[in-house]
């Protein structure tokens, strides 16, 4: 198969795969847009076939539209591309989520059951994520792999049920799936918007842009982080990693990047950017934050299939000021 490296018994267990092409759901968002040209770095632009909801403009190699609630589309979406691996993306994030209940639970986990249903049928592989959002007040400060999972958010729910559908799915009807509990994502390349981690991104861009920037949470508010090409690379490595190495946490493994509190990102972006103003107005996210661990404990990714992280503090802030103002540079010299 394309992309993947497949152990012997997980071919036995997944025999005759739809196709050897990869399609990728919610391929326009924070994840998607990175996930989906790494992809196609690895394995070539015309077998990664990206989907969304809505085309927001061009895109270098295949794109379709998808809504993955529609599961007739779906299913002929992946015969007629000859998909065996599919990275369900699409869903409604944290702070959306409580605004929109009904819709979180019919993306996320209605979703869901449709890319399931779906690969059940046709033999594809399934990489759905799942998110610290998983845990609740008594994770705190840190979650362990095994922590109790007592969600506070409608998100957060759904992101249980669906660790728990998959592992449903794996055990029942033998489709592969894997997933990995983010933390809070950062990338430079796309601005977030409707999670509860998203200020860690756009204080950058506020920052290049005008140079300060008001918090929606208290300075001294603590959440596990992650550079975006560590959380494409820990992907990449777990749709690698051979069945046999994959434990019972196979659905939801924690994985660390780096964890700090707001001030402290304040701090450091300070170091490079000394005139930068910041203020702290915590809004309702801050409710939602506080639910959250602090830090993450990933000893079950690191043994089961090697994960390490690769940025500290300093590295992170480095590269996302560096990102921005690159991007800035690059749109001005369009303009002109």
């Amino acid at each position: 198969m394309v992309g993947v490296e497949v152990s012997s018994a997980s071919c036995c267990d997944m025999p005759g795969h739809a196709g050897d092409n990869i399609l990728v759901t919610g391929a326009l968002g924070q994840i998607g847009t990175d996930l989906v040209s790494a992809l196609r770095k690895t394995h070539g632009t015309e077998t990664v076939i990206a989907t969304d909801i809505y085309d927001r403009g061009n895109t270098d190699g295949p794109f379709m539209i998808l809504d993955i609630l529609e599961i007739a589309e779906i299913n002929r979406l992946i015969r007629e591309n000859s998909i065996g691996t599919i990275y369900n993306l699409a869903a409604i994030l944290s702070a959306h989520g409580e605004k929109d209940p009904d819709l979180c639970e019919r993306v996320n986990l209605g979703g869901l059951q449709n890319i399931l249903d779906a690969s059940k049928e046709n033999r594809c592989r399934v990489f759905s994520p799942s998110s610290i959002a998983v845990f609740g007040p008594d994770s705190r400060p840190i979650a362990y792999q095994d922590s109790p999972t007592s969600p506070t958010t409608v998100y957060g729910k759904t992101k249980k049920k669906g660790e728990e559908m998959m592992l449903k799915y794996w055990r029942n009807e033998g489709v592969d799936t894997r997933g990995i509990r983010y933390p809070g994502l950062l990338s430079w390349k796309t601005i977030p918007t409707g999670g509860t981690t998203d200020y860690a991104v756009e204080v950058f861009h506020h920052i290049e842009n005008s140079g300060e920037y008001t918090y929606f949470v208290e300075e001294d508010t603590k959440l596990p982080m992650m550079m975006m090409e560590d959380a494409i690379r820990a992907t990449k490595l777990l749709m690698e990693a051979p069945q046999s190495k994959l434990s019972e946490y196979r659905t939801g493994y924690n994985v660390r990047g780096l964890s700090f509190t707001a001030k402290q990102l304040s701090d450091q972006i300070k170091r490079y950017r000394p005139q930068s103003k910041f203020t702290f107005t915590p809004d309702e996210r801050q409710l939602i934050a506080n639910s959250w661990p602090e830090d993450l404990e990933d000893s079950a990714a690191v043994s089961d299939w090697n994960w390490n992280s690769s940025f500290d503090l300093d590295r992170m802030v480095k590269t996302m000021l560096d990102g921005f103002s690159q991007s800035s540079s690059s749109d001005s010299s369009k303009i002109g």
